[in-house]
């Protein structure tokens, strides 16, 4: 018997695990779903993210059933119980091969060489393949055969290996490759403390009206339009390619489809959304070649002096949104309240923290972490070591996004601000993004909130503060 082991690759199209285990030999093949509630706890992961990984699985358990192939969820604590799960499954089974993608974090490249060995003492081979990134990992390096260390020159180099070698999905699962459909009305239900996902459609919707509709209409305008959080102009399909539901590689070349000499030009305005694709295999490349930033390591050593003051009410406000500063307290409040930030908020909310409140960048990463519906680890850790200066291809310490003229760039006229703050409705524009002295003078106290720091004594304190 074959095994297809999920983890976070919840589809079946561009599943080069799964459509190698259907390929190898002619026995029975099995899909399996290993929980792990406290490594989930440890990882800091989301409820609402626990809870969108719980609709895919039964969506893909559906999908599997089609196909003939049965779907089991079983429990386990951690990354060491999983194995043992897994070794006792297989045992029980009569499994010989198992099948799975690798995950490029270092406790996940652990597990899975505990369990290379675990299955071999029972005459199991367990095989694994890559199928996260648009690029494997590895195969993107510098003239010194060294992992960039810029995102730029690896992007060019990314663009040129595609260019010269494609990108290739799995072979694709059809019905004559599997067993005869077969039925089976279990729900699989998680054991995590959950908060609903149910504003966020699932993946087939995704595929069949969502993405079709931004390649028609917002793709060639979404340079233009993503930087406003207050635009739906981007693609939001950022929680599906985190849990693997949907394929980077599959939705690179529906980009390259809508403009097949996008690549010829890399500042063009139809690559922009492809270069958020190629910001997200740098970061899993990074992973790959520098598994100590698992560990929340520093990218550049020089940093490790830094002692930062951390002030417990300082971090406090920031994460209830009660800074004084209306769009990082409406970025927050989006956070807070649906799982999800607009990318140039993040940006805005990170430096804050770290620039002007000086609270370390692991706070924050920990914090978003435990709230965001499409956390993931790479992109998580790069983003917040790029606002607080300390990484790779980082913002320069001394660059700190002034929260006022973000504010009046990006949402000119308060709409996101007035969605999340509620009492700030009626407050003019061109006091919306710093309503103090307006809502002293027309005397509405019962909205003021004190701001937390100064943004120009904070910007110097900081300054003095990275020089360290």
């Amino acid at each position: 018997m074959n095994i297809i082991w999920f983890r976070r690759d919840l589809r079946i199209s561009d599943n080069i695990a799964l459509s190698s285990a259907l390929k190898h030999g002619t026995g029975t093949c099995k899909a399996i779903f290993i929980e792990t509630p406290e490594q989930w706890k440890a990882h800091n992961t989301a409820p609402i993210q626990v809870d969108f990984l719980e609709r895919h699985l039964n969506l893909l358990s559906e999908k599997l059933e089609n196909l003939g192939i049965p779907f089991d969820v079983l429990s386990a604590t951690n990354y060491p119980n999983q194995v043992d799960v897994l070794a006792q499954y297989c045992e029980q089974f009569n499994v010989k091969h198992v099948f799975a993608n690798t995950e490029v974090e270092i406790n996940e490249q652990l597990r899975d060489q505990t369990a290379l060995h675990a299955l071999k003492a029972i005459s199991t081979q367990l095989h694994l393949f890559e199928c996260d990134v648009i690029v494997n990992k590895g195969a993107v390096l510098n003239k010194e055969g060294e992992m960039y260390k810029v995102f730029t020159p690896f992007k060019n180099s990314w663009v040129k290996h595609i260019q010269l070698h494609g990108v290739q999905l799995a072979p694709k699962i059809n019905q004559s490759s599997a067993r005869k459909p077969i039925s089976n009305s279990r729900s699989h239900q998680l054991n995590f403390d959950k908060v609903s996902s149910n504003k966020w459609p699932l993946v087939t919707e995704i595929e069949e009206t969502v993405l079709p509709d931004f390649f028609d209409h917002k793709h060639f305008s979404y340079k233009e339009n993503r930087d406003f959080p207050a635009r739906k102009g981007t693609s939001g399909i950022s929680p599906y390619l985190a849990i693997g539901a949907l394929s980077p590689r599959a939705v690179f070349l529906n980009a390259l489809q809508t403009n097949p000499h996008m690549l010829e030009n890399p500042k063009s305005v139809e690559f922009t959304w492809v270069n958020e694709l190629a910001w997200r295999d740098f970061y899993k490349h990074l992973l790959f070649h520098f598994p100590e930033l698992c560990k929340h390591t520093n990218f550049q050593p020089k940093f490790n002096t830094l002692r930062w003051p951390n002030s417990p009410y300082a971090y406090t406000k920031w994460c209830n949104g009660e800074t004084g500063y209306p769009i990082v307290d409406a970025a927050m409040k989006q956070l807070t309240q649906t799982g999800w930030m607009h990318n140039r908020l993040r940006m805005i909310v990170a430096s804050f923290l770290t620039k002007h409140l000086l609270i370390d960048w692991r706070l924050g990463e920990k914090f978003f972490m435990q709230h965001l519906i499409d956390g993931d680890f790479s992109a998580n850790n790069g983003g917040w070591q790029w606002a607080a200066g300390t990484g790779c291809d980082a913002q320069p310490y001394f660059r700190i996004f002034n929260p006022i003229t973000q504010s009046e760039k990006f949402d000119p006229n308060g709409d996101f601000i007035r969605k999340y703050i509620k009492g700030l409705e009626n407050v003019p524009s061109k006091h919306i993004h710093f309503p103090h002295e307006y809502l002293k003078a027309t005397k509405q106290t019962s909205l003021y909130v004190e701001p937390i720091v100064d943004h120009k004594s904070a910007r110097l304190t900081a300054l003095d503060f990275y020089k360290q």
